[in-house]
């Protein structure tokens, strides 16, 4: 593959609902420029993306960095890796169908950059393309405009026509249909540029220079959406979005002369190739056999190669510049959202926003000695999917794996033992309840045994009452009643206490335990006397000052269209929650302040994505604990009691 100038190197994501022909859009622009020589066919299993594809493409001089995308919602990490890594993006829909909801989230994430959109199997017998196109323009308004038309007889796909063409041939209905299109982008046009503004409304033609300039324009700011309709299958209009984007999109790149920088998007962990960082070059341009900065982790790193893919495989390049994409191998001080340099003096390019996770689940290993290979294996999927958090959870012995769904936790389950050789199961996750006090007691704890030679002694009194904080202690001892050497040792023996609580055997938070008197003997005191003193009064204490269950309570912040605000602030409440408060966001949605205990939310994410038809998302973080209502706090202490 030879090198490009930036100026002919186009990154172009494709996005859209699954199943829309993404994958197939991508075969079909491979065959158009002859990176193939297979046209993608209809298969009757539907082949479901779950990571970034890159497919380089040469095309008339240009340079295609095709992105293929997952079309689920679980990937979404995946879809917005790429998009930061792309100077546009290609929306895939599917003419047989309405509108669909990864349509939508597609043109949400896009809201900020150009765009083109795609409308397939313009070919098919149940193809809506003008109502596919009238319900675009009902949700996005006048800014989507067809640029190329089909045109049919009887009912039959005939051929396509791009409104800039002449349109003598054209029977009278099309005539009239392109001809209202294109006054329609020639008003659009007009209105990015004073100057083609003033052309237009005094009646001047605007010449094909004005056109690109106004297309392109209003494309980077936009107000121009471009519409070209096809079909993967029979690899009509690839031509069309090729020609399109070399014509009317503006490549994100910075100085050619200046000093390589570039950022990685995406990180692959590959058994036998090992670690693959999928590099945007957003300045400057970069050689093989250099040495890099890892600006992140003030690393030197050295590079011997720079790749790129062709039909899967790696591909050396001499030479890669601003704007294009590389994949370097074996650095693996790299990862994704990190910021390489030539100097170490450059600053971090902005981190890639990820998603955080939506539904936890617990890890367990199906066969005996895997306990410490988990840990390892969920390291190397963290690295290629920053969207997956894990972490052990002390409280319930637990190891926690978090992602946008189940889908997504299934599939990384699946990685896991195909990759990594590594069999686990899921399980639902423990609520880590606690236990605290709700009234005050003064108890004394005394720990005296005798069995020859010197004995135990250490005997306490301790107030125990409520606390905000985690654990307080004090003493107030006069006349030394308790030496001062083994003070810290109640502190101890308390501390240790707290691990295990007496109505459930949870953790104890929110006391303060005073220690106000007691005794000691000369010979037989020790501190681990006094210590398992402490231990006796806090079992006292806590039983006598009216033990509480608490539960954790969940921070929301839910993200949903208005007309499903009933629904979701009803399930709310339903599951003992609260709703804060709401308001609108910038998009026109609705977002929903809520808490909830966290029993009642573990799988909140489907039940969301169900209620909304997935077009809801949410936040969530632990606020704080509160009283388990008194019902449920004895059936939970009972199901632990008898465990």
């Amino acid at each position: 593959m030879k090198i490009y100038d930036s100026s002919n190197i186009r990154n172009i994501a494709i996005l859209g609902h699954s199943g829309c022909g993404k994958t197939n859009l991508i075969e079909a622009i491979a065959y158009t420029s002859k990176l193939t020589s297979k046209i993608p066919r209809i298969t009757d299993k539907m082949n479901m993306t779950y990571s970034i594809g890159l497919t380089p493409v040469e095309y008339n001089d240009y340079k295609y960095n095709l992105l293929d995308t997952p079309g689920y919602f679980d990937f979404c990490g995946e879809v917005i890796s790429s998009l930061n890594a792309s100077d546009a993006a290609i929306i895939v829909i599917d003419a047989t169908t309405d509108v669909q909801v990864g349509t939508e989230k597609s043109l949400e994430l896009t809201e900020n950059m150009p765009k083109i959109m795609f409308i397939n199997k313009i070919d098919n017998e149940k193809s809506r393309y003008k109502d596919t196109l009238a319900m675009l323009r009902e949700k996005y308004g006048n800014k989507v405009v067809p640029m190329i038309i089909p045109i049919y007889e009887n009912k039959e796909f005939i051929k396509l026509h791009n409104v800039f063409e002449n349109m003598d041939g054209l029977d009278g209905e099309f005539k009239q249909e392109a001809m209202s299109v294109k006054e329609a982008l020639m008003e659009l046009i007009a209105e990015t540029d004073d100057e083609l503004l003033d052309k237009y409304f005094s009646g001047e033609d605007l010449s094909d220079a004005d056109i690109q300039k106004g297309i392109t324009i209003g494309m980077q700011r936009g107000d121009i959406i471009p519409v070209i309709c096809g079909s993967t299958i029979n690899n009509i209009g690839t031509t069309e979005i090729l020609e399109t984007v070399s014509k009317y999109l503006q490549p994100k790149y910075s100085n050619i002369e200046a000093k390589f920088k570039g950022q990685v998007f995406k990180t692959i962990v590959d058994p036998f190739i090992g670690k693959m960082s999928y590099i945007k070059v957003t300045q400057g341009k970069i050689n093989k056999d250099c040495e890099l900065f890892n600006l992140n982790k003030s690393e030197k790193e050295k590079i011997y190669n720079i790749y790129t893919m062709k039909n899967g495989d790696l591909i050396e390049l001499s030479e890669a510049r601003c704007g294009d994409i590389i994949i370097v191998t074996k650095v693996n001080s790299l990862q994704t959202g990190h910021t390489v340099s030539i100097s170490k003096d450059e600053y971090e390019l902005e981190d890639i926003n990820l998603p955080k996770p939506q539904i936890y689940y617990a890890v367990v290993p199906k066969n005996k000695g895997d306990e410490d290979k988990i840990g390892s294996a969920l390291n190397k999927v963290v690295e290629e999917d920053p969207t997956i958090k894990w972490y052990r959870n002390p409280e319930t012995k637990q190891v926690l794996i978090g992602g946008q769904g189940e889908l997504h936790i299934n599939t990384i389950k699946n990685k896991i033992k195909s990759k990594f050789g590594v069999d686990i199961g899921l399980e639902d996750i423990k609520v880590a309840y606690r236990e605290t006090i709700k009234g005050k007691a003064e108890v004394q704890g005394k720990h005296k045994k005798q069995s020859g030679g010197h004995g135990q002694y250490g005997d306490v009194k301790i107030k125990f009452e409520r606390s905000n904080l985690d654990f307080e202690f004090a003493e107030e001892i006069f006349g030394g009643s308790v030496p001062k050497q083994y003070i810290p040792a109640v502190e101890k023996g308390i501390k240790d206490s707290m691990v295990k609580g007496v109505l459930a055997g949870f953790p104890v938070t929110n006391i303060k335990a005073t220690l106000y008197d007691g005794s000691y003997h000369d010979v037989d005191s020790s501190e681990m006397a006094f210590k398992l003193a402490a231990g006796i009064a806090f079992k006292k204490g806590m039983e006598e000052a009216k033990p509480v269950l608490l539960e954790p309570i969940m921070k929301f912040k839910i993200t949903v269209p208005e007309e499903y605000m009933g629904d979701i602030m009803g399930d709310i409440n339903k599951r003992r929650g609260k709703i804060l408060g709401m308001e609108s966001d910038e998009k026109g949605k609705q977002i929903i302040y809520a808490n909830a205990p966290q029993a009642e939310t573990f799988k909140y994410a489907i039940d969301l994505r169900a209620m909304t038809q997935g077009r809801g998302y949410f936040e969530m973080e632990l606020e704080t604990y509160e009283e388990v209502p008194a019902q449920l706090a004895q059936k939970i202490i009972e199901l632990e009691n008898n465990k």
